[in-house]
């Protein structure tokens, strides 16, 4: 008996320390590493969102300092999507239900297709959602070449561009993407998928945990 108890007590020591583990486990930090030596100590180098400038739907500049000391979610979409976007949208607005009154946590939209996708298209595009201002949510225009470019391996990662052969004439991940308080890239998740949206929504909760325990 005594040797039974002994064995269920490991058990649940065990569980506990793997469950206590798994909670404190820190999401990964994505894209290219580098190591730089500095008076002989080795430092790490992430991968960081670029600078950027672009204007949102309430005609504020939005820039990496729009999102200091924040955690926040990115994606890539188009006014006249015929296919993901809507979809894309309908998920990022359970994010947004979610999150709104965490002061740590803003989402940004970048429109691939500027020359249609106006400020004032924006704003229309934007309330037609139910997003009403630009306290939590940017939906962003700029130059387009700047915006292509920010979708790269130097900035989010993920594709976008000009396809005459896609639905609509565009073509862009359907991906949301989690950047910490550093700019750094911690998650990539399927903003068509709603199980990919409910691990993206706990890797938000699990980040804002990671910042409070620091």
């Amino acid at each position: 008996m005594k040797k039974q108890l002994a064995i269920i007590t490991l058990v649940f020591a065990f569980g506990f320390s793997a469950c206590n583990s798994q909670q404190k486990a820190r999401l990964p930090i994505l894209g290219r590493t580098d190591y730089v030596e500095t008076n002989g100590t080795i430092d790490t180098v992430y991968h960081t969102i670029p600078d950027y400038s672009f204007v949102d739907q309430d005609s504020v500049e939005v820039t990496p300092k729009t999102f200091d000391n924040k955690i926040y979610v990115a994606d890539f979409f188009f006014g006249t999507c015929p296919t993901i976007c809507p979809i894309m949208k309908q998920q990022m607005l359970r994010v947004y239900d979610r999150f709104e009154s965490n002061p740590e946590f803003g989402i940004i939209s970048h429109t691939i297709d500027p020359d249609h996708d106006t400020v004032a298209y924006l704003k229309d595009y934007s309330e037609r959602i139910g997003i009403m201002d630009n306290k939590v949510w940017h939906f962003v225009t700029g130059n387009k070449s700047e915006i292509y470019e920010l979708g790269t391996a130097a900035g989010y990662m993920v594709q976008v561009g000009e396809d005459a052969s896609a639905d609509g004439g565009f073509i862009h991940s359907g991906a949301f993407i989690l950047i910490d308080k550093e700019r750094r890239v911690r998650g990539f998740y399927d903003g068509t998928v709603a199980s990919a949206v409910d691990v993206l929504m706990n890797d938000i909760d699990r980040l804002l945990k990671e910042y409070e325990d620091q």
